[in-house]
């Protein structure tokens, strides 16, 4: 479930659309959880389904760290790729904000945490980095957990309207991080490894 801060916009020609958000979210805000509503599909089941729903997944869902194909029910699956992105998947079934996002600024992901099949070229932003690889992760884990952790502090502090989403378990485990009782999980937990 996304935000309800936010709503589809088209943003572009090149990109199309997007999701902006529609009031401040602060950093450490966690953006996005995955729940109930959402749909996960088996490598078997997508191996069967026709081409058509082939390319629906391909264009909207993420995979997990099973190869599973993940697509959103809401317009989540709308969140575009940046290599400057606003928002980072975590370990635990959440996205979190690592930065402050304005009002009318895209909520955007890097895609290169999101278990890509086959290597793309993303839109030009300036930087370093111009194609979004499958092995990302595995080249930027320690990065991004850096991220993750200068805010992860941040989520008992700032307003969660989607922390009713998040299951039990999950919550026990941000709470067991706060008070130091075990350490962050590094955001490579959800790596998909194809070699296995």
């Amino acid at each position: 479930m996304i935000h309800p801060h936010t709503e589809i916009q088209f943003i572009n020609d090149e990109i199309g659309h997007g999701v902006v958000a529609t009031e401040f979210i602060p950093a450490g805000t966690i953006t996005w959880v995955l729940d109930k509503l959402d749909r996960e599909f088996t490598i078997d089941q997508f191996k069967q389904f026709d081409d058509l729903y082939k390319d629906v997944l391909n264009t909207y869902s993420y995979r997990n760290s099973k190869g599973n194909y993940i697509l959103c029910w809401d317009h989540g699956r709308f969140v575009n790729h940046s290599f400057k992105s606003n928002c980072l998947s975590t370990a635990y079934d959440f996205e979190i904000a690592i930065r402050d996002i304005r009002r009318g600024e895209q909520l955007t992901d890097d895609y290169g945490y999101l278990n890509v099949d086959t290597p793309f070229r993303a839109s030009e932003e300036g930087t370093k980095r111009k194609t979004v690889f499958p092995d990302d992760l595995k080249t930027f884990h320690k990065k991004w957990d850096k991220s993750i952790a200068a805010v992860f502090p941040q989520i008992s502090k700032v307003e969660q309207p989607l922390f009713a989403v998040i299951p039990q378990e999950m919550k026990n485990k941000i709470q067991a991080v706060h008070q130091g009782d075990e350490p962050l999980s590094s955001i490579l937990e959800i790596y998909f490894n194809r070699n296995l």
